[in-house]
């Protein structure tokens, strides 16, 4: 049930969009054990000049090909988990788009099965 949204340049092309959009979500199925349906994401293509950014922050270099990933998903996955996801989105993206992985920021926001409504206004998992 991860809702994801990704931030990213208006530079990127459909493709680039779909390679992003493909590596994310079987990451998710791999690292979260997630359905292969349970697929919800928005993209938010905004001006470069628009993503403010350190040119390097933490020892890692970042270019205007920068992507923002942010993923809300229910709690309780174990840190090794969450390290494979973050791994597996980065390099799945640097390996089916122009993007360096070091240019993939992911934000990891979780929550709880109360917290989710799909469809209806029936809150499924209360």
């Amino acid at each position: 049930m991860p809702f994801v949204q990704i931030s990213l340049g208006t530079q990127h092309s459909e493709e680039t969009k779909t390679g992003i959009s493909d590596a994310i979500h079987q990451a998710l199925i791999e690292a979260f054990n997630i359905p292969k349906d349970d697929f919800f994401q928005v993209f938010r293509a905004v001006p470069s000049k628009d993503l403010q950014f350190p040119q390097s922050y933490m020892g890692v270099a970042h270019t205007e090909d920068i992507i923002y990933v942010e993923i809300i998903a229910r709690g309780g996955r174990t840190p090794d988990q969450k390290k494979s996801l973050y791994q597996q989105i980065a390099t799945g993206i640097s390996a089916n788009t122009p993007i360096k992985a070091s240019d993939v920021i992911i934000i990891l926001v979780e929550n709880t099965l109360e917290c989710w409504s799909f469809g209806n206004g029936i809150a499924q998992y209360l």
